[in-house]
């Protein structure tokens, strides 16, 4: 049978970490067309286009007069589906490269040239809440297929970065497990349906990349008769390569309830020499699932049935590293062109040769090379190392990373520095790789570096001395199972000591002991982690939907209108009203309520930037007001509408009703100064302290801004004082800002700057303020930076690793501050009696007069507590007769623990050895102390005073510790005091009377 063949410089190209391309890749683009947009054809037609002079001009022609009539009879094809025979396969598998970008930009152009429009991923960091992290290709489409926002485009193709970690134990262990991955989609939002679906899947799988018909099997879902006869009727599948599948395999839910259907499935068979009898697509040493189509037809409701979608959808995924897999004939995707580079520097670091390596080892290349392009991305998506969230998949990943490399026995950085990082050297690799998955990866590569340079030598700094305990805790519970006959367990308080004190994920420790053989007490792990653990569990892998009332209000609510840009009030019509979600017609006076209107003044939350408040009008004649609303904030919902919180203030409105919509203008003005503001601080971050920070957040609001940035370090006092130096100075210049409306293209081109965890159209706003800063903002701002009047930093502190927090005040805002300062000022200046000047040198005279006050006070009490020891002396009990030993067991009532201490080491002094002492007292209010201090004379007979006063404190809802000779303890329960001291006096008779025996 033949199959697809690579040349040997393809070959060679994999494993060498060199160019991939033995032939021109094709550039001609297909004819113009409504559906592709301009600013798109470059990053669409130029992927991975590489031409080698070497091979001549005129094999060149050849090659590309073939591809051009491949491509003439693709357009002429539409959906219809061509013969596949092995002359064809072989000459697709010689005339094009076979590259992961090539493949990449090959299957968007073929959706491109069937009406796709072509969009670019989205950030590993959705705003979808249901999920962590961005795990699917449909997931910036999900608002579109539950109805909410209407479709721009009737379909689309996208080649969407991907992040999973659910079964991060299986990546480098299997071909086919990725914690980051590519999902190349295609999209139908009520257009084309099943029938276009599959068929473009087969001529995209045989005809664009060759594929062996006889090679692919095919999976429907065991009730989807109609696929059933488009697979066999129509494009050819044979009755026997066509699987029937039930619900759990071939039969996509977004959850209980939600949009739902049918899938189908292609298969790619690696060995269709073992036949056709009792074969199992599950085999994956055989089969390999690339292509999923899902048929999105159905609502399932509540009670479980299903109803027809009024819009029918489509969402397929290819796995782009399969499909390069399969193409470049390789054994597993990490050896394919997206991934071998990254693990050959691996390799040269670790000084060892992949294809010579055991399969232990390659694991272990494999692991780094995967968690690295999984860490790349997502830190150049913002989201930096932390023990939260996705900052812990970030953390996980890394950790897993460096452990694994030393395992490797990687040291240094690999160019002299053994106490360097590793993993910034890897990132390079992965860094050049991105050109075509994510072109901002490159800009923000300093960044990159130094968040993980940062990370994995903090890790180091605790790697090595959890290990060592680790393995001092395997080598006991070892021990210990020996001992006992019982399975080899280490307990959940030694996995989150572990965790808390020595910063090992726990999942490393898990790995650590199943290699030795040990089992983890996963429970008693979770028990210790409590809130801790539920906020680092990684993201769910299913996206859900929900069909509801929100999607039939959504049909009828057109986008709404803003006008805010230009005036503060305008006349609107109330579209729709809701009281607690639900659609009403009218709502009376005193009733919370939710405007809809066909066009407004009021600024929506987005962008960071808080909603207007104001008044709506229901006006009556000339000057009579029948209605007042109150907005006290303003959303966006169903995409692009504005819903108007509120309260009615004043009489009933209801639906159709004209109103006058004014904004509130001082609030307008306060938040404009606040978004400029936010502006030039970003402006003076990058000037003063690095071009390499990054926006991590921001809220502007009437009274305050707050601006989050990735940063490694504090800013040091000097530089905040350089910053604000620098805001004043612009606002003092008095410049006039510039907004304009332009390509995403070119905005990019011109250096505009994206704010965080924005999404952003074709067109783009962008804020200038000349020769100071530069971004793409929906927000509103000032006309002039004078309009600012003052800046001031009124807080920096950091919130996370590596996140710093900025707050901030502008305008009004600073007018009040300072006002508020001041009165404190002149209040604290009155109360010392002194000048503003000199307030400093008052407090610190106080200050100091209250130390030395201090220190007397603690001196006498001493003094009194060391008096009262001398009286309570002699009553110590004797025990032995041979060599006698003295015990003294007593409550010193209010004495602090300072004192308490005083009066112990007094009672050393004065008793003879051999000597034990346990005092108590209950200092303050809910408040106990405790000391023992034991001679050497009964230390020397194996009592510890450390492990003595433990449990004796726990009696009083505390604990504590110490050396053998001398501990101290605490605890919270002061009734319990009597009693505890009672068993403190008790178990030392008993044990000294044993010992002295």
């Amino acid at each position: 049978m033949k199959g697809l063949k690579l040349t040997p410089y393809t070959v060679n190209s994999i494993h060498g970490g060199k160019s991939i391309y033995p032939f021109p890749s094709l550039t001609t683009p297909h004819p113009k067309s409504t559906f592709l947009f301009q600013h798109n054809c470059k990053s669409v037609f130029s992927t991975g286009s590489v031409t080698r002079r070497t091979m001549g001009i005129c094999y060149q022609k050849c090659i590309l007069e073939r591809a051009r009539c491949v491509q003439i009879r693709v357009r002429c094809s539409s959906a219809s589906v061509q013969p596949v025979n092995d002359e064809l396969t072989e000459n697709k598998s010689k005339d094009l490269s076979m590259s992961g970008d090539s493949i990449r930009r090959r299957f968007l152009d073929f959706y491109a040239a069937r009406g796709h429009k072509v969009l670019p991923s989205a950030s590993l960091v959705p705003d979808d809440p249901t999920v962590l992290l961005t795990i699917a290709g449909m997931l910036q489409f999900k608002p579109i297929f539950l109805g909410k926002v209407p479709r721009q485009v009737p379909c689309a193709t996208t080649a969407q970065r991907c992040i999973r970690t659910n079964d991060v134990e299986n990546v480098g262990r299997t071909t086919r497990h990725h914690t980051f991955f590519e999902m190349l989609g295609n999209f139908s939002f009520g257009d084309y349906f099943k029938k276009d679906a599959i068929k473009w899947a087969w001529e995209l799988s045989t005809v664009e990349f060759g594929l062996p018909a006889e090679r692919l099997w095919i999976s429907i879902y065991e009730d989807d008769d109609e696929a059933f006869e488009i697979w066999h009727n129509e494009v050819g599948v044979s009755i026997e390569r066509i699987k029937r599948m039930g619900e759990d395999d071939n039969f996509w839910a977004s959850g209980p309830t939600g949009p739902c259907g049918p899938c189908s499935e292609l298969y790619y068979d690696f060995h269709p020499e073992r036949g056709i009898l009792n074969t199992d697509l599950g085999d994956d040493t055989r089969f390999i699932e690339f292509y999923n189509l899902v048929f999105m037809q159905f609502n399932k409701k509540d009670d479980g049935s299903l109803e027809p979608l009024k819009q029918k959808n489509i969402d397929t995924g290819l796995g782009l590293e399969r499909m390069a897999r399969i193409l470049q004939k390789v054994p597993n995707n990490y050896e394919t062109d997206l991934i071998y580079p990254i693990i050959e520097k691996i390799s040269e670091l670790a000084n060892v040769s992949y294809s010579l390596a055991d399969d232990h080892t390659k694991t272990s290349l494999k692991i780094i090379g995967d968690h690295l392009r999984a860490i790349v991305y997502l830190i150049s998506d913002g989201v930096v190392p932390s023990n939260i969230g996705r900052g812990y998949v970030v953390r996980r990943l890394i950790r897993r990373a460096v452990r694994t490399g030393r395992l490797l026995g990687i040291r240094g950085d690999g160019v002299g520095n053994p106490e360097g990082a590793f993993l910034p050297v890897i990132a390079e690799k992965v860094i050049e790789l991105s050109t075509h998955i994510d072109e901002d990866v490159k800009a923000r590569a300093f960044h990159i570096m130094e968040e993980l340079k940062r990370e994995e030598l903090r890790f180091v700094q605790t790697l090595e001395r959890g290990e060592k305990l680790l393995n001092e805790m395997l080598a006991e519970a070892l021990s210990s199972a020996q001992e006992n006959g019982t399975v080899p367990c280490l307990s959940g308080k030694d996995a989150f000591l572990l965790y808390d004190t020595y910063g090992f994920p726990v999942e490393i420790t898990k790995e650590v002991a199943e290699e030795n053989g040990v089992h983890v007490d996963m429970n008693g792990f979770d028990i210790e982690m409590e809130n801790q653990r539920r906020q680092s569990q990684a993201a769910h892998n299913v996206v859900k939907l929900v069909v509801g009332n929100d999607a039939d209000l959504a049909e009828n609510i057109p986008d709404t209108e803003f006008l805010g840009y230009d005036t503060l009030s305008a006349r609107a019509v109330v579209e729709s009203l809701m009281v607690n979600g639900k659609p009403v017609i009218q709502v009376s006076e005193g009733n919370d309520v939710e405007v809809l209107l066909n066009r407004t003044p009021f600024y929506a939350e987005s962008g960071g930037q808080i909603g207007d408040q104001g008044f709506l009008y229901v006006t009556e004649g000339e000057n009579g007001r029948s209605a007042i609303v109150e907005v006290k904030d303003v959303l966006k919902s169903f995409g692009n509408v504005f819903v108007h919180k509120g309260i009615i203030r004043e009489g009933v409105i209801e639906i159709g009703r004209e109103v006058e919509a004014a904004v509130d203008a001082n609030m307008r003005q306060r938040a404009k100064v606040h978004h400029t503001a936010t502006h030039l601080l970003q402006a003076a971050l990058k000037k003063v302290v690095g071009q390499e920070t990054s926006q991590a957040g921001s809220l502007v609001a009437f009274d305050r801004l707050r601006f989050d940035f990735n940063f490694h370090r504090p800013p040091l006092d000097t530089e905040l004082e350089e910053i604000e130096r620098l805001i004043n100075g612009w606002i003092g210049d008095a410049t006039i800002l510039q907004t304009k409306v332009m390509p995403l293209a070119d905005a990019k081109e011109a250096g505009a700057i994206a704010m965080f965890g924005e999404k952003y159209g074709e067109q783009v706003r962008v804020v200038e303020v000349p020769g100071v800063s530069m971004e793409l903002c929906g927000g509103t701002h000032v006309g002039n930076t004078s309009e600012l009047r003052a800046f001031k930093i009124i807080s920096e502190q950091g919130i996370a690793s590596g996140i710093r927090r900025i707050e901030a005040v502008a305008g009004e805002a600073f007018i009040e501050y300072i006002n508020s300062r001041d009165l404190y000022m002149k209040q604290l200046c009155s109360t010392l009696k002194v000048k503003a000047e000199e307030v400093i040198t008052r407090v610190d005279n106080l200050l100091e007069e209250l130390r030395i006050t201090r220190n007397e006070v603690s001196a006498l009490r001493a003094k009194a507590a060391t008096y009262r020891a001398s009286i309570i002396a002699s009553k110590a009990a004797t025990i032995g007769t041979s060599r006698t030993i003295r015990v003294l067991v007593e409550c010193m009532d209010d004495t602090d623990a300072d004192s308490l201490k005083s009066a112990a080491e007094y009672l050393m002094d004065t008793l003879e050895d051999p000597a034990a002492v346990v005092l108590g007292s209950c200092p303050d209010e809910g408040k106990v102390s405790l000391v023992a201090a034991f001679s050497q004379g009964v230390v020397d007979l194996g009592i510890q005073a450390g492990k003595f006063v433990g449990p004796i404190a726990k009696l009083c809802g505390g604990g504590g510790g110490g050396r053998p000779n001398f501990a101290q303890a605490g605890g919270r329960k002061p009734e319990n005091l009597s009693s505890a001291l009672e068993k403190a006096r008790a178990d030392l008779m008993s044990i000294l009377t044993e010992k002295a025996s």
